[in-house]
């Protein structure tokens, strides 16, 4: 299964959020934390639905921030 993968940091009162309105949407990406002290989160999509997941994150009424791990 190929999938693509975003990566976001976030303030971490907001990662329940972020993970409830993906299950809204039907799962379009799986968030998982990869450092939940921080708040970075990693969102599992498709190819296919890759955009459609990074435009509702930018439409979210709280920030976020694209990163990359080292």
């Amino acid at each position: 299964m190929m999938y693509e993968e975003i990566l976001i940091r976030t303030d971490v009162k907001n990662i329940n959020y972020i993970n409830q309105i993906m299950e809204g949407y039907e799962y379009l990406g799986v968030v998982t934390t990869v450092k939940d002290a921080v708040g970075v989160l990693r969102i599992r999509t498709t190819p296919d639905t890759y955009q459609e997941v990074q435009g509702i994150l930018e439409n979210l009424p709280i920030s976020i921030e694209y990163v990359e791990l080292k």
